[in-house]
């Protein structure tokens, strides 16, 4: 098994942590699999996974801001469609007792899955 599959597995628990790592604290969080929170475990990654992709289409529509590649049209509605969705996220995450900083999987030694703000 190669690294990368080896830091996901024990993201999600299914490897021990290698010596020397200690989990808990800190923003980045592995996610539990225990049947009693399942539920709230699984809407953990769905929208771990919805804010990597948020963060993703936020840093390119940027990066096409500052090329000049957008209508100023563009740029408002692009701009207002990133904030609704940010606000969506944090309903979502308060929906189900999670913090947005809680969605940071620890990927071990590649460090954590989603970039610094």
């Amino acid at each position: 098994m190669d690294e990368v599959a080896r830091a996901a597995a024990r993201a999600f628990d299914l490897l021990p942590e290698a010596p020397g790592e200690h989990g808990g604290g800190g923003l980045a969080q592995r996610v539990r699999t225990d049947p009693d929170t399942v539920e709230r475990d699984l809407m953990k990654l769905v929208l771990t996974l919805v804010e990597l992709l948020r963060q993703l289409m936020e840093r390119t529509a940027l990066h096409r801001v500052d090329e000049g590649d957008l209508s100023e049209e563009q740029e408002e509605r692009i701009g207002l469609t990133l904030m609704t969705l940010q606000e969506r996220m944090a309903e979502l995450c308060d929906e189900h007792g999670l913090r947005l900083e809680d969605l940071n999987l620890d990927l071990g030694p590649l460090g954590t899955l989603l970039p610094p703000p």
